[in-house]
């Protein structure tokens, strides 16, 4: 066997060992599962994946099989959005849009990132797994205390 086949071999009984698949295997799964996935211009290697008009950017990264480049989020006009908090309303944040997040947006988001956690082997944390958490927190009562602070 040629120098060169026996490290490619290594390789691969490598990645097989590490337990984590690459990008286009999750991909693969995520296909499989009825998600779409495509190209995202933004970030360099990043693929949006998106069901039931949500959607999040992955990338591939090394030791893993992929991470979010972009978290979830609705996806509005082929934008994804952005999820804000202002303290008394959820909002759907896009560079042109900030809409009110309705429940069955929220719930859409929930079960679109626990679906993609479960099956690209993602941990779920307790906090985010009672529900819907969001990018930004903007209350509107604290605006202004940061130049207040020493």
């Amino acid at each position: 066997m040629a120098d060169g086949a026996i490290r490619a071999s290594s390789r691969a009984m490598i990645k097989r060992k590490s337990g984590h698949p690459g990008l286009d295997e999750t991909l693969d799964l995520l296909r499989a599962h009825g998600f779409e996935t495509r190209p995202w211009a933004a970030i360099a290697g990043g693929v949006l994946v998106s069901k039931n008009g949500v959607g999040a950017v992955l990338a591939p990264t090394e030791g893993a099989a992929a991470a979010f480049a972009a978290r979830p989020g609705a996806l509005v006009e082929g934008e994804l959005a952005r999820l804000v908090d202002r303290g008394y309303q959820k909002f759907i944040k896009t560079p042109k849009y900030e809409l009110p997040a309705t429940a069955t947006q929220l719930q859409a988001i929930h079960a679109f990132s626990e679906e993609l956690k479960d099956l690209t082997g993602g941990i779920s944390l307790y906090n985010e797994a009672l529900g819907t958490t969001s990018d930004r927190y903007l209350y509107d009562r604290l605006k202004g205390r940061e130049a207040a602070q020493p």
